[in-house]
């Protein structure tokens, strides 16, 4: 029934955002006649993509040291009114294919494993017709919007018994800073969560304040990652990677260049248990720097930039706290720069999810996220976008799931002429 209920609830929010927009459309006729989570964007939130379940189905056993895992996320949009062109139906379409080779096992060469991905998308200028300078939708970024990539290649070295990893080689480095979606770890099963939220705008997986400089999805680079986990509870994360994406380079499809740009980062976070039933949460704060000379063409030029950030998770409820995993987590996140050139100045966002309420649908959440970004003028943007998405996604066999989310863009970024906007995404995720 709760199910139920909450469809009808999403189908009404619908109706009123095409309701909203009754006014601006005779205007226009008038005028111009799991498990409990999964990360919306499976690029973007681990290093081993998919289950494994591929390669198991190949003959690689848990044991023998290869793991062959895939995802796809394949989504289609509607803007009901608003943006920069409204009334429009968009798609977009991401595979991805891992392969990780365990060395410990295969070549008996302790703490070493190597990785390597593909990455296909295909896609259209959804955020761009919406007239958002965030991104409402986490899937397309810069053009080109059909491409093929080699999107990581590297090498992983334990060191001191797991209290130091390196990682070197083309990487995401959107997996090891600002990971807000990632899953606290912890040991209890019953509150293990796949993703804190499964919301699908961009600045969820990479902070809005570094956007435009620090390297990840789609356009992973080239660099070297450290981390030190002194105990189960602490880390610090420090990475150094070629930085010539904050110049509009394509880092993704482009060979590596170490020259002027370089973009660095350190970040230090800390897990807990809060209370008598152990509710885990996380904390993580960070600073990074990008060098070289940055521009907007005949109206400024900065040399370097740099900021800092701020991101948590906790677990709020637990619905039935020993048995299983229902209740209900919030995150936030908040981040700052001193950039003339990038097209967000200060970052701020929040959010809840709830996770298998409904007796029948143990492996269904829903949540709602919110996203305010302070934006840069010099680029004729409004002076700030905000951003509200709900979403419910529903498992439905295996690792399967279908999302249907909602987004309300009051004050679309992109020019103060634009109308607010709703759209409406179906996305469908398949893990292997």
């Amino acid at each position: 029934m709760l199910f139920r209920h909450f469809l009808y609830v999403f189908l009404a929010f619908s109706l009123y955002a095409s309701w909203s927009c009754a006014d601006e459309a005779k205007e226009s006729n008038d005028s111009i006649s799991t498990s409990t989570a999964v990360a919306s964007s499976p690029a973007e939130v681990d290093y081993k993509t998919g289950t494994g379940e591929l390669g198991r189905k190949l003959g690689f056993t848990d044991k023998s040291g290869v793991w062959i895992g895939a995802a796809w996320a394949g989504d289609t949009d509607y803007l009901f009114c608003g943006g920069a062109k409204p009334y429009k139906w968009s798609g977009n379409s991401l595979f991805l294919l891992d392969l990780e080779l365990d060395f410990s096992i295969l070549l008996k060469i302790p703490g070493a494993s190597i990785g390597a991905e593909l990455l296909q998308f295909n896609g259209s200028s959804t955020n761009i017709e919406a007239g958002t300078v965030q991104g409402y939708n986490s899937l397309p970024g810069s053009p080109p919007l059909s491409r093929t990539e080699l999107y990581q290649l590297w090498w992983r070295q334990e060191l001191f018994d797991k209290k130091l990893i390196l990682r070197i080689g083309k990487t995401s480095p959107t997996y090891d800073f600002n990971n807000v979606v990632s899953p606290v770890p912890y040991a209890d099963p019953t509150l293990a969560i796949k993703a804190v939220t499964s919301v699908i705008y961009t600045t969820i997986f990479v902070n809005g304040s570094m956007l435009g400089v620090i390297p990840g999805y789609y356009n992973s680079a080239v660099g070297i990652t450290a981390s030190f986990i002194p105990t189960k509870h602490n880390f610090v994360n420090v990475g150094f990677y070629d930085g010539s994406g904050a110049t509009g380079r394509q880092t993704g499809i482009k060979s590596p260049r170490f020259k002027e740009y370089f973009f660095s980062i350190a970040e230090m976070g800390f897990t807990w248990e809060y209370g008598h039933e152990k509710k885990p949460g996380k904390l993580g704060i960070g600073v990074w720097n990008q060098s070289g000379k940055l521009q907007i063409p005949n109206i400024v030029t900065q040399k370097g930039t740099k900021g800092i950030y701020l991101y948590g998770a906790q677990r709020l409820w637990s619905r039935h706290p020993g048995i299983d995993n229902s209740g209900i987590s919030g995150f936030f996140q908040y981040g700052i720069n001193n950039s003339k050139t990038l097209s967000i100045l200060a970052y701020a966002g929040a959010g809840l999810t709830a996770f298998s309420l409904f007796e029948n649908r143990k492996n269904d959440s829903f949540g709602i996220g919110l996203a305010y970004s302070k934006l840069n003028r010099r680029l004729n943007y409004r002076t700030s976008e905000f951003l509200v998405q709900g979403y419910y996604q529903a498992n439905l066999f295996s690792e399967v799931y279908l999302e249907p989310v909602l987004t309300y863009i009051p004050n679309p970024g992109a020019s103060k002429n634009l109308k607010p906007a709703w759209a409406a995404t179906a996305r469908l995720i398949a893990l292997f």
